[in-house]
């Protein structure tokens, strides 16, 4: 790769920057297909336990509370900017929410650290602009209430307040076994 960047910092004929770009682009291509894949699994709770209240602010201000989506399935998926399988996530999430939205799931996207303008801009590069709730946990308290330890993590809270099912790390939201798992919880 330095070499790549040394051959195309030097003034050189408009073919010889065609070929300079092409390998950069190949290259970022390489790089982009590295990155490990997601999974598509999520670990059952033992034992199953009542998911820890909060109130976060969305990005409006105004506050969520876990209580409000009771009688709802609720996926809690912890992210933040910085973190690329979260960023890989997010429109995979999207998709799994405006599917699965009309038979009672709630997609909560806690944010770690970050103040709304920043999430605000980055949500303007997405493909899709989600639309469900991103709320703030400056503080990372709710993270620790649920004992997350690395990004992303994801919890699923049953219709009764329980958490059930726990994932560490990005997921693929749209992939036919998280919907399987998704639909036994909302039947």
């Amino acid at each position: 790769m330095h070499r790549l960047k040394h051959l195309c910092s030097n003034r050189v004929p408009a073919l010889r920057v065609a070929v300079c770009l092409v390998l950069l682009a190949g290259q970022a291509t390489l790089a982009a297909a590295e990155l490990p894949g997601l999974s598509h699994q999520f670990t059952a709770l033992d034992p199953v336990h009542a998911a820890p209240g909060f109130a976060l602010a969305d990005m409006d201000a105004e506050q969520h509370r876990l209580t409000d989506y009771k009688g709802k399935v609720v996926l809690v998926n912890f992210w933040a900017t910085w973190c690329p399988p979260c960023r890989r996530e997010m429109p995979a999430l999207e998709a799994l929410y405006l599917k699965f939205r009309e038979r009672g799931l709630v997609v909560l996207a806690i944010n770690q650290w970050e103040d709304a303008d920043h999430v605000f801009a980055y949500m303007g590069q997405l493909d899709v602009f989600p639309t469900f709730p991103v709320l703030f946990d400056p503080e990372s308290r709710v993270s620790a209430d649920y004992g997350v330890k690395g990004l992303p993590t994801s919890f699923l809270v049953d219709r009764r307040g329980r958490l059930v099912y726990r994932a560490i790390g990005g997921r693929e939201f749209d992939h036919p076994d998280i919907q399987r798992l998704l639909q036994t919880l909302l039947d």
